[in-house]
């Protein structure tokens, strides 16, 4: 594996650092009652996001899941946006009507945000063919988790992505549960990438707790799609040591099994890694936690001051059926 210079490893364990506390602070805000709904975290699965996203460019098209926090981060969109979202205030990203599951950013072409499982995949497809037709150079990464890969969608996108040779690199964040069941428990055939060859879209896995692996298998993947090779998928093999959701009482899996993941963290080997190459020490290493300290108590601070949509506005963007004539 080739390893990044000293420069973007440490962007990238900023990065993961970046995310880990901002959902740490969202769960707490959570449990406070200044977030409401739905919230599912990325704990664990840092290491993709702040892998992959560096090398897309702001052409490129993003479309994620309803576990997104993470990716909107990663892709540019602003801790104050994401987090005014969450408080469902005006200043948030969506307006504060989409909330956790619906970060949308035209700006940073970051598309979602889907609460639907599998939901993103044709919408990828489609943001590929548009490009595709007006000739733009431009690469779709779908990210969804592997519950996404026992939906139709998932056949039918990756079906039309490789019958018309559309640039897209689908991304199976495959955290091992699609909600609370193992993949082995709903799946005959367990092996996402054995599903996408069949489907004619060439397939690769790849350690998702390791940012240089994430980073080096997605260089070379989205160049191959960017050459005009066709769509790619790949399996990141992760885990999220969060429960699914805020609601989830974890009773399909082990507090062993999380914890034997929880020693492969993909902050800690990774900060380990760069400390026996002597890029990082003790100073550097605070050095961010406190700047991410800092942006995350910014982003809370913005949030709490951002004012609630007018009521008089709540009808905006509904479109209602006109009375029969």
């Amino acid at each position: 594996m080739t390893t990044l210079d000293r420069e973007p490893a440490l962007q990238r364990l900023h990065e993961m650092v970046r995310m880990r506390r901002f959902e740490e602070k969202t769960a707490e805000l959570y449990s406070d009652g200044k977030i409401r709904g739905f919230l599912h975290l990325y704990v664990g699965e840092e290491a993709i996001a702040a892998g992959l996203m560096p090398l897309l460019g702001a052409q490129d098209n993003v479309v994620s899941t309803y576990r997104e926090h993470g990716h909107a981060l990663a892709r540019g969109v602003t801790a104050r946006a994401v987090m005014a979202e969450m408080f469902g205030r005006v200043d948030g990203c969506s307006r504060g009507r989409g909330g956790s599951m619906h970060l949308f950013s035209t700006a940073h072409r970051f598309w979602g945000g889907n609460a639907i499982v599998a939901g993103g995949l044709p919408l990828a497809v489609g943001l590929a063919l548009a490009d595709a037709m007006r000739g733009r150079s431009a690469v779709t990464v779908c990210f969804f988790g592997d519950g996404a890969v026992a939906e139709g969608e998932f056949h039918e996108s990756l079906n039309l992505a490789a019958l018309w040779r559309l640039p897209v690199l689908f991304a199976c964040e495959n955290n091992q549960y699609a909600m609370g069941t193992a993949l082995e428990r709903y799946a005959a055939q367990p092996d996402p990438c054995r599903k996408a060859e069949a489907l004619g879209v060439p397939a690769r896995r790849v350690d998702g707790m390791d940012v240089e692996a994430v980073s080096q298998a997605s260089a070379e993947l989205i160049a191959a799609v960017r050459e005009g090779q066709g769509p790619r998928f790949v399996e990141f093999a992760t885990y999220r040591f969060r429960a699914h959701s805020m609601f989830d009482a974890q009773l399909y899996r082990s507090k062993d099994e999380v914890e034997r993941w929880r020693e492969r963290d993909p902050i800690a080997s990774f900060e380990a890694r760069l400390r026996q190459r002597g890029w990082i020490d003790d100073a550097a290493r605070a050095a961010i936690d406190a700047a991410v300290a800092s942006e995350v108590d910014d982003a809370v601070a913005f949030a709490d001051a951002s004012p609630w949509e007018p009521v008089e506005q709540l009808l905006r963007d509904v479109t209602t059926p006109r009375a029969a004539p």
